[in-house]
C-alpha cells in the first residue's frame, strides 16, 4: 500500500524549476513569428509546417549556448527531415500501411540518432510527430515550399537559442563536446532500445489502422511517448500521463471548437482563424512552461495544440476529432507501456527530458 501511495504521489509531483518561463518564451517566440507571417499572408493552413519546425526551440533548454546550437541543429534536422517524409507521403497519397511502415523504420532510426547525439528532449518523438501529422492533411502547396517553410522556422528557431550568447558572449570552454561514443553495452542498449520503438509504433499504426481510425499517426505518436522514460517506473508515469494529460486537453479542445455559447469563436465572429493561431502560439508557451516539470500539465496545453493546428490545415468535425485523439491516444500510450515492460533494456546513466 506504501508503494501504491508512492507512486501516486509522484504523478503529482513538480519537478524543480529550472528557468521554464525563459525557455517557453524562447519556443514561443520561435513558433509566433512565422505563424503570424503566414496568418497575414492568408495561409493558415501552412503554420502546421511551421510549427513543426519552430519546435526545433524545445531542444537544449538547458544548454550551454555552443552545445544547444549544436543540438538545436540536430533537432532541426529529425524535425524537418519527418516533416519532409510526412509532406513526400501527403504528396504520394501513401496513407494507412504505407504510413505505419514508414513511420515505425523511422522511429527506429530516429531513435539511434538521438541516442548517438544526446538530444535531450530524448528520442524521435516530435519527429515521427511531424511525420504523421504532415502525412495526414493534404498539401496545398509544392512539397519543397512546405519543407522549405519548415526549415525557415526552424532557422529562425536556432536564431533564438542562439541569441543570448550575442549579449552574454559566455562560450564554456569543450561544452560542446560530442556524448560518449556507442560502444559495447551502450550500443547494445541502444539497438534494444531502437526495437523497442519500432515494435511499440508499429503495433499502435496497426491497431490503428484495423480500427478504422482517420489518424493513426496519433496511435503511433502517443506509443513513443513511455519509451522516453529512463526506467520502468517512469515509463508507465509517462504512459498515464500522456492518456490523462490528453484527456484535459481535449477539454480544451472542445471548449475552444465545439459549437457552443461560450466558445471563443462564437464571440469573435470573422476572426476565427486569428482565434485559433494565436491559441496555438500562447499554449505552446504553457506547454514548455511544464514539459521538464509535469509531463502531465504539458499534454494539457500541447494537446490543444496539435489539433488546432490540424484544423487550421484541414477542417474536420471536431467531435469526430476528439473522439478519434481519445482513442488513440489510449491505444498508444497502452501499447508502448507494455512493449516497455517486455521489452527491457540495460540502463544507462542518462536522464530523460519531455517528448
Amino acid at each position: 500500500m506504501q508503494s501504491l501511495l508512492r507512486h501516486v504521489r509522484v504523478l503529482h509531483r513538480l519537478g524543480p524549476k529550472n528557468r521554464d518561463s525563459v525557455s517557453a518564451l524562447r519556443v514561443a517566440v520561435s513558433v509566433a513569428a512565422p505563424s503570424l507571417l503566414l496568418l497575414a499572408a492568408g495561409r493558415p493552413d501552412l503554420i502546421i509546417y511551421a510549427v513543426f519546425g519552430a519546435l526545433t526551440g524545445m531542444y537544449g533548454r538547458s544548454e550551454p549556448h555552443q552545445l544547444r546550437l549544436k543540438h538545436q541543429l540536430q533537432a532541426a534536422l529529425v524535425l524537418v527531415g519527418g516533416l519532409g517524409v510526412g509532406v513526400a507521403l501527403s504528396v504520394n497519397q501513401l496513407h494507412s500501411w504505407s504510413l505505419v511502415a514508414v513511420e515505425s523504420v523511422l522511429a527506429a532510426v530516429g531513435s539511434l540518432f538521438a541516442d548517438k547525439v544526446g538530444l535531450r528532449p530524448n528520442g524521435p518523438f516530435f519527429g515521427i510527430l511531424a511525420l504523421g501529422a504532415c502525412a495526414s492533411v493534404p498539401t496545398t502547396v509544392h512539397w519543397h515550399t512546405a519543407v522549405l517553410i519548415g526549415a525557415l522556422s526552424a532557422a529562425w528557431s536556432l536564431a533564438v537559442g542562439f541569441g543570448g550568447w550575442v549579449r552574454g558572449r559566455a562560450w564554456e570552454r569543450g561544452a560542446e563536446r560530442d556524448v560518449p561514443a556507442l560502444r559495447g553495452a551502450r550500443r547494445r542498449s541502444a539497438w534494444i532500445h531502437a526495437g523497442r520503438y519500432l515494435t511499440a509504433v508499429g503495433a499502435a499504426g496497426a491497431v490503428g489502422v484495423l480500427s478504422g481510425s482517420g489518424h493513426p499517426h496519433w496511435a503511433m505518436a502517443a506509443a513513443a511517448v513511455p519509451l522516453a522514460g529512463a526506467d520502468l517506473p517512469s515509463s508507465v508515469y509517462r504512459g498515464l500521463h500522456r492518456i490523462v494529460g490528453t484527456l484535459l486537453g481535449l477539454v480544451l479542445v472542445a471548449a475552444v471548437l465545439f459549437p457552443w455559447a461560450g466558445s471563443p469563436l462564437r464571440l469573435l465572429p470573422g476572426h476565427e482563424t486569428a482565434v485559433l493561431a494565436v491559441l496555438v502560439i500562447v499554449l505552446q508557451f504553457t506547454t514548455e512552461l511544464f514539459m521538464t516539470r509535469h509531463y502531465g500539465l504539458a499534454m494539457v496545453s500541447f494537446t490543444p495544440v496539435i489539433l488546432l493546428m490540424t484544423q487550421l490545415a484541414v477542417p474536420a468535425n471536431p467531435r469526430l476529432l476528439v473522439a478519434e485523439r481519445a482513442v488513440e491516444t489510449l491505444i498508444g500510450a497502452v501499447t508502448g507501456i507494455a512493449v516497455v515492460v517486455l521489452i527491457r533494456r540495460r540502463r544507462r546513466p542518462a536522464p530523460a527530458s519531455g517528448a
